[in-house]
């Protein structure tokens, strides 16, 4: 069990978060990695400090490239990656020590696993644990509950044809779960450890998007339409999909109404 992991964080106008980020990759109990930090077109002195870090460690490869959004980034540095794990890090954010030693761990122990994430928790503005729910793959397609560090297969992003790089405004991990896992028949598995530091700071992307009802419903319905075949086979009618709740499923119920709205989106067209 010694596969190389390429750890791939794009980077844009973040420069001044990116040394805890990349000490947490140096901090791997998991010894077998490569870091490709991709600049993005970035603005401020990104380049100046990742160098510092290839020339700290040659496991830490530099690459620069035109402006092209998250999706378009990560899909790039994938693209170059030489290892059979990839695991995408937003160069704001941290992982645990132990996250990728544990997460291929799993892999080789589960033929059905597509995905492996762990536990985690806000720092910065805003801490304290994440409280994801317990992973639905039904559920899935209608919210994310997967952040966006999970670790995956080299092969598994090729064969979907990596992140979609239409999706500019934001949620791009959603959907590339949803690619992944149902296109490949796989499933997802969190493990019981705190390995994802996720940065909760003021105008993130992520916030922008979870504060905008507009911005949310263009998502929803885009990732609808690509998926609509998905949709109609887990919910075949909005009012017959809520009707057979059962007790266990009752803790979905908003995520039923998101579906029956973007039902309803699809049938306005």
């Amino acid at each position: 069990m010694n596969e190389l992991i390429s750890i791939i964080v794009p980077c844009y106008n973040q420069a001044e978060y990116m040394d805890e980020c990349l000490q947490s990759v140096l901090d791997q109990t998991y010894a077998n990695w490569e870091c490709i930090m991709v600049n993005d077109g970035s603005p401020d002195n990104t380049e100046e400090i990742a160098l510092k870090w290839q020339n700290r460690d040659s496991r830490f490869i530099y690459l620069k490239k035109e402006n092209g959004g998250l999706s378009n980034a990560r899909n790039y540095g994938i693209a170059k990656a030489t290892g059979k794990f990839i695991l995408p890090l937003d160069c704001d954010d941290k992982i645990g020590p132990d996250y990728i030693l544990l997460a291929i761990k799993v892999f080789h122990s589960r033929q059905d696993i597509g995905v492996v994430y762990c536990q985690a928790v806000f720092f910065d503005k805003h801490t304290g644990k994440w409280k994801l729910p317990a992973f639905d793959k039904r559920y899935l397609l209608c919210s994310n509950h997967i952040f966006c560090s999970g670790i995956f297969l080299k092969d598994d992003w090729s064969q979907i044809g990596g992140y979609d790089e239409n999706m500019k405004q934001g949620w791009e991990d959603w959907e590339f779960w949803i690619n992944l896992l149902y296109t490949l028949n796989k499933n997802a598995y969190r493990i019981n450890y705190t390995g994802f530091y996720y940065r909760r700071k003021e105008n993130s992307m992520g916030d922008n998007v979870f504060n905008s009802q507009q911005t949310q419903l263009k998502i929803y319905e885009y990732v609808y339409s690509k998926h609509k075949a998905l949709y109609d086979c887990n919910f075949p009618h909005p009012i017959i999909a809520y009707k057979k709740l059962t007790s266990f499923e009752k803790k979905f119920r908003p995520f039923i109404q998101i579906g029956q709205k973007i039902s309803a989106l699809s049938r306005r067209g």
